[in-house]
């Protein structure tokens, strides 16, 4: 007997497997999945991000927030050569059950910028993950590394962050904010200066181009699964 047509696989991409169900989830108003989070991440990371930039799987972030030994990280991490990189960014779930897979209501999304030693929440639901943003940033920031500096990083709420108008499309908010922070650090202008995302991030990222992803990512997994 065949799977169900939810269930069939349509596009694998760098090691992320799309299903039919994720197509349904971007048409509509719904609650995006890891999945989808996983995909845009990774295809940002293969086709535009500098080699300074690290965008963390969903999963992987996951774990660190919610790992019930912090000793067992270091190994879990050291893959990811922290120290390595300029920019960390950090998908939030407010899932606090390790075995219930796709859990939780809300996305937000802890970005470390390194030459400014600081994490950044930027929450598009007031706050609403503020627990598990500094959580992950007291767990994750002993393996930054790069310098004695690093473990004295500090913490911020971007309390100016974009605020979605709905209740469903925080997931698509923390791609937007993730993907306009990118553009932010390869861009000319932040090589000559020593501000942050702030402005950029607010001029991208509105509720009509939210909307309006939803449909670029749609055309980019079709576009993929044409080219395979």
């Amino acid at each position: 007997m065949g799977k169900p047509a939810a269930d069939e696989k349509i596009l694998s991409h760098n090691d992320v497997v799309l299903r039919r169900s994720d197509l349904d989830i971007l048409s509509g108003p719904y609650y995006l999945n890891d999945r989808i989070i996983e995909f845009y991440f990774s295809y940002l990371s293969s086709s535009h991000v500098s080699q300074d930039i690290l965008l963390v799987p969903p999963s992987i972030a996951f774990w660190i927030l919610n790992c019930p030994d912090v000793t067992y990280l270091k190994d879990f991490v050291e893959p990811l050569k922290l120290p390595e990189k300029k920019l960390i960014i950090f998908p939030v779930n407010n899932n606090e059950d390790v075995n219930l897979a796709e859990g939780g209501s809300h996305w937000s999304l802890v970005v470390y910028e390194r030459n400014a030693n600081v994490f950044v929440h930027h929450d598009s639901s007031g706050g609403m993950n503020k627990m598990q943003a500094k959580q992950l940033f007291s767990t994750i920031v002993g393996f930054i590394g790069g310098s004695t500096l690093a473990s004295n990083a500090n913490y911020q709420e971007c309390v100016d962050s974009p605020q979605q108008t709905n209740g469903y499309d925080c997931g698509v908010y923390v791609i937007a904010i993730a993907r306009a922070i990118c553009c932010w650090y390869e861009s000319i202008e932040h090589k000559d200066t020593d501000g942050m995302w702030f402005s950029v991030v607010e001029e991208q990222v509105t509720p009509p181009s939210v909307s309006q992803m939803r449909t670029e990512i749609l055309h980019l997994i079709r576009d993929l699964m044409k080219k395979k």
